[in-house]
């Protein structure tokens, strides 16, 4: 029998033992052992929960009880979260996580610690909710060379730009429904300014390339900046509004990482992609274009991930198995500036300016809001920027997902 620990019982926390037990049938036949709760680390007690008597609130009991094989990491965060799963691996423990923000800001010292240990470090969980991705990336396209990553990573973002495309509503009426529903946290910033879908392109990038690469790399845009007139210069352009994370690693081995809003084409299999679902392509040598559709958060799809990290931590007790990146550096990352792309840019300036500017332009028919729409030449954003600065007077240039 192999005994566990929760840490947090939260929404992911308390998935996971309903998962555990729901299933535990399945899952014991599956892991070739039972695998049962002992205990679970919280600040509160919960006296009606049916798993209640498992609550403790000292870390260190869980640390030196040799009986507790795998450690769940479901805190979130990187500060009490990080000196637990520090403290579990160094006393002999597997441990598995869904904290994003942990594993894209310390995955590489965690990876280390658990090789130097001959532990596993799991964290399937930590992006795309239940969507299977960490393990095809490292098994599955092993024989691929990888060339680029680019996704709906955030699902609260994805439903927000899917309701204003689809009906029109403003961007603040549309936040206020997803709290509603409970997609949004009451604080809303890690999903609307694109910090969650960062983390999590962090992890996709150092898993298929190699190298760590740090949230403070990768340049960041959310959405707050979409306004109903984008939304409608897009559907006019036969296209939809997307908030994607990119990777792509260019010939000279530098990877080039960022989030932003895109401009993606009706026909693009990610424009398909709506509401709380995230969608996921991955470009391979030998494959071409995989991609990877489903529930990107959520209490069940969560917990799905994380229990299977536990059954394989409890399957390869004996046989590890190792993830693997090295570290990052000023080396690793190239700027996202100096990638050639064509941009979306709307303004008030004259067709005789905007042809002055930007050459090639392809300007839109139609104005709306007072506004004329055009989609540049294909240029690196350094360029626009310069144009910008320059006293054409335009909102934030939104890139085209070619």
């Amino acid at each position: 029998m192999a005994k566990i620990a929760l840490l947090g019982y939260g929404t992911v926390g308390s998935g996971v033992a309903e998962v555990l037990h729901k299933n535990a049938a399945s899952i014991a036949r599956k892991a070739a052992e039972e695998i049962t709760i002992k205990y679970i680390l919280d600040m509160r007690e919960f006296p009606d929960d049916p798993f209640g008597d498992l609550v403790v609130h000292d870390f260190s009991i869980i640390e030196q009880d040799p009986e507790i094989a795998v450690v769940v990491e479901c805190i979130g965060g990187a500060t009490v979260a990080l000196d637990y799963v520090r403290r579990a691996l160094l006393a002999g423990k597997d441990v598995v996580t869904s904290n994003k923000e942990l594993v894209a800001t310390h995955g590489h010292e965690l990876l280390m610690i658990a090789k130097q240990k001959s532990l596993n470090f799991l964290f399937e969980a930590s992006v795309g909710g239940g969507i299977p991705i960490l393990r095809p990336l490292t098994s599955c396209l092993a024989a691929n060379d990888l060339t680029e990553i680019c996704g709906i990573l955030n699902g609260t973002t994805n439903f927000i730009l899917t309701k204003m495309f689809k009906e029109g509503k403003p961007f603040d009426e549309v936040l206020k429904i997803a709290q509603e529903k409970g997609y949004a946290e009451r604080n809303p910033a890690a999903d609307i300014e694109g910090t969650d879908a960062c983390r999590k392109i962090c992890i996709l990038a150092a898993l298929a390339f190699g190298r760590h690469v740090y949230p403070e790399q990768v340049p960041t845009t959310g959405i707050t900046a979409i306004t109903g007139t984008d939304v409608a210069f897009a559907a006019e352009s036969g296209m939809t509004v997307k908030l994607l994370g990119r990777a792509i690693r260019r010939e000279d081995g530098k990877i080039c990482a960022y989030v932003a809003p895109h401009f993606v084409p009706l026909d693009n299999q990610l424009a398909n992609v709506e509401d709380v679902f995230n969608g996921i392509v991955v470009c391979g040598d030998a494959i071409g274009d995989v991609m990877f559709y489903g529930r990107g958060a959520g209490k069940l799809p969560t917990a799905s991930a994380v229990v299977a990290d536990v059954i394989d931590a409890t399957k390869h007790h004996s046989t590890k198995k190792f993830l693997d990146w090295a570290e990052g550096g000023p080396d690793v990352v190239a700027d996202m500036a100096a990638l050639p792309m064509r941009w979306f840019i709307r303004t008030t300036e004259s067709l005789l300016r905007i042809g002055k500017c930007f050459g090639d332009a392809e300007v839109m028919s139609r104005v709306i809001d007072g506004q004329v729409g055009f989609f540049t030449p294909k240029m690196p954003k350094c360029r626009v920027d310069e144009i910008l600065s320059g006293g054409f007077s335009a909102a934030a240039p939104i890139p085209i997902l070619a």
